[in-house]
């Protein structure tokens, strides 16, 4: 069967050539239909290690090739990048088998489960001259970008406290809930989720949120942890203090990150999802302004794709980059580490290990 050219390009926009590597639900709900409405994009294929479900896949979506081996997908010579959606212990090696076949990577998160695999994967892009991102999405909500900018320009005045939770009703186990769908098996297995699932699902989010919005790095970790839902402590390099707290049993919560500073305050209310939503609200001594945001369940991993196709045809720095990646491992890791022994664990500079 014939199938239509699959690209959300204009003449004048440069086309990226991407492939899948995993066919999940997340890929299947999320990514693949919002990088068809990506502009400058073009789906080339998607690998499964089952070539039934692969094809099952391309043909759903309209994607012209379907491979059951990612070396045979990497040496499509269309591929520019790959989006790697697979099982997170899957993410370390998968990213060094593109970067040695030159292709671009956007790795879903959180990049790997441990920190040496981490360092791996930003050395070895580095090495082949690929570049690395990572699928934080919520960095391209328009809301998190003016906040961001709004604490840059110096709004807030010196920054003191920032906070930020995210969580969702999870009720296996627990209570039926049979409207909810549920998780993929490998979510349930420690070594190929890399940590809790709580914080690999959510909390990952929200730590690397507040560094974002902050445009600084976590030093400093001191986490309780209580199965279904955690609080961490953390302080940051320029010395304000913050909390998150995420999980997955807090019926009816809504998912906010604030920051306070000494001339005011930024609410991001009920933004931390993976849709664009919400409503951001600054108030300040020289800025005040509501703003909501219709929900869209696309387009932030559309903002992402696009972002990240600019990234590959002219070098525009990504959102989340591969230190990005990198940090966000070494927080989750030092919250395991705070969690398991009952004490604070500092957090040393990541250009430190870089170099």
């Amino acid at each position: 069967m014939e199938r239509k050219p699959n690209r959300a390009a204009r003449e004048d926009t440069p086309t990226t050539g991407w492939g899948i590597i995993g066919t999940g639900r997340h890929a299947d709900r999320k990514i693949v239909p919002a990088m068809k409405l990506a502009k400058g994009t073009q789906i080339i294929a998607a690998y499964s290690r089952e070539m039934g479900r692969a094809e099952a896949f391309a043909e759903k979506h309209n994607i012209d090739a379907a491979y059951d081996s990612v070396d045979d997908l990497l040496g499509d010579s269309r591929i520019d990048a790959v989006f790697i959606a697979t099982p997170n212990h899957l993410h370390a090696p998968q990213t060094r088998k593109s970067a040695e076949a030159g292709k671009h990577v956007l790795v879903e998160k959180p990049m790997t489960v441990h920190m040496t695999e981490a360092l791996e994967m930003v050395r070895t892009c580095r090495k082949h001259g690929v570049r690395l991102g990572v699928g934080f999405q919520l960095r391209h909500h328009p809301g998190h970008l003016k906040a961001r900018q709004l604490v840059q320009d110096g709004i807030l005045g010196k920054i003191s406290l920032a906070q930020a939770q995210f969580f969702h009703l999870d009720t296996r186990g627990i209570v039926e809930r049979p409207s909810r769908p549920p998780l993929s098996k490998w979510w349930e297995v420690p070594e190929m989720l890399g940590g809790p699932y709580p914080l690999m699902g959510m909390g990952v989010h929200a730590i690397d949120l507040l560094q974002f919005l902050l445009a600084q790095p976590i030093t400093e970790v001191a986490a309780v942890d209580g199965g279904h839902a955690c609080t961490i402590a953390v302080r940051f390099e320029g010395g304000a203090i913050g909390s998150v707290c995420y999980g997955s049993f807090v019926p009816d919560t809504r998912n906010d990150a604030i920051i306070y500073g000494s001339d005011g305050r930024i609410s991001a209310m009920d933004t931390l999802w993976e849709a664009l939503d919400g409503t951001l609200e600054v108030v300040s001594e020289s800025v005040n302004i509501t703003v909501p945001y219709d929900r869209n369940v696309l387009t932030l991993y559309k903002l992402q794709t696009e972002a990240f196709n600019r990234t590959v045809q002219n070098g525009e720095m990504f959102l989340a980059s591969d230190i990005d990646g990198l940090r966000s491992v070494q927080v989750a890791s030092a919250e395991i580490e705070s969690a398991a022994f009952g004490r604070s664990v500092k957090i040393e500079p990541i250009r430190d290990q870089i170099i």
